[in-house]
């Protein structure tokens, strides 16, 4: 493996430790992350006078002289396809892609092919800089398999690192559309009492509990208070379905991003996604408030009815901020038609 040698000097009132001292002083250009120096420390490829510094709490002074050997990017295993993609936005350091519903986005036991990383791999081909090492991209966040939408994925490790911390610090904006079995009404006084949820001014339904793994099924994930990761959902319904409403169209706009997080909110609100196999429960849309074949529809609707609609976040290389909507895919879109030209009657509550 080739490598090059970056020389960094340490400048003015340092830190007092080496990874610090680094993650401060090695310039944006050599997109190295902090995770990626402790790495380089720890394999002995950090040096100062010749003698390496295998500890990041090595102290360090003004005027240091400080050489790392940086490896070039590795290839990595995984197996470049030639599967068409629907790429919205790309630069050196990262792209937007449109993911469609069906595609898994990493590989993994069960699907070591026909992922989202093995199209990107022979769509970047020799344009990837490489993340942590590796000639791979860098995926930040996930879309289920089943749920269409918008994901960025990183090219670079400065681009890696960037996205990674807006997305800690919840800066990103991530809109998304579902259809909901039943329409949530702030006024009800089932949903206000459902523990973890309230009620923000115009209608917002916001949900706050933390999400952990399911303790009998581990594919699932459930609502916990007290332990879990910490989770923030906010809904407002567009338009209702049905008479009575039977169906709403949501707009559901994330705090935070945890693994089924949507799905596994709404359906502990009452109000389960259509087509979800894991949290849709018994609940169905009342039949006799659509017409059969609307109704018919809705319940052959074969994923959950789920779409990553808008992303937006600041580029980390020119500090520019970008966002990127996609249009409702064809099966929802499909589904959405059929409900207000064929169901009894629609309610907008405009957009």
């Amino acid at each position: 493996m080739t490598e090059r040698i970056l020389r960094v000097v340490i400048g003015a009132a340092p830190p007092p430790r080496l990874d610090k001292a680094l993650a401060r002083d090695v310039p944006e250009a050599a997109a190295l992350s902090r995770t990626r120096l402790a790495r380089l420390i720890a394999d002995g490829a950090v040096r100062r006078d010749g003698a390496p510094l295998r500890d990041g709490k090595a102290a360090v002074r003004e005027g240091d002289v400080i050489e790392i050997d940086v490896p070039e990017a590795a290839p990595v295993e995984t197996v470049a396809e030639a599967i068409p993609l629907d790429i919205r936005y790309e630069d050196e350091d990262l792209c937007v892609v449109m993911k469609p519903a069906g595609m898994v986005v990493h590989p993994a036991p069960g699907s070591p092919g026909g992922t989202l990383v093995n199209a990107l791999l022979a769509h970047f081909g020799d344009r990837l800089s490489g993340v942590g090492g590796e000639r791979r991209p860098g995926i930040v966040h996930r879309i289920d398999k089943d749920t269409s939408g918008l994901l960025v994925v990183a090219k670079s490790d400065r681009a890696h690192h960037g996205l990674a911390e807006q997305f800690a610090a919840h800066t990103v904006e991530r809109r998304y559309l579902a259809l909901s079995l039943g329409v949530p009404d702030p006024g009800d006084p089932r949903l206000v009492n459902t523990r973890g949820v309230s009620v923000e001014p115009g209608g917002v339904i916001k949900v706050t509990t933390g999400i952990a793994r399911h303790r009998t099924d581990r594919q699932r994930q459930a609502v916990v208070f007290g332990a879990g990761r910490h989770a923030i959902t906010r809904a407002r319904v567009l338009e209702s379905f049905g008479t009575p409403p039977s169906l709403a169209l949501l707009e559901c706009r994330l705090e935070t991003g945890r693994t089924h997080q949507i799905r596994v909110h709404m359906a502990h609100a009452g109000h389960a996604l259509v087509g979800d196999p894991v949290y849709g429960g018994r609940r169905r849309a009342k039949a006799t408030a659509l017409e059969p074949d609307a109704a018919e529809a809705v319940a052959a609707f074969p994923r959950q009815a789920l779409h990553a609609a808008s992303l937006g976040f600041v580029h980390p290389a020119n500090g520019k901020t970008l966002r990127f909507d996609a249009d409702l895919p064809r099966d929802m879109a499909d589904l959405i038609t059929l409900l207000r030209t064929d169901g009894p009657e629609t309610h907008s509550t405009g957009a």
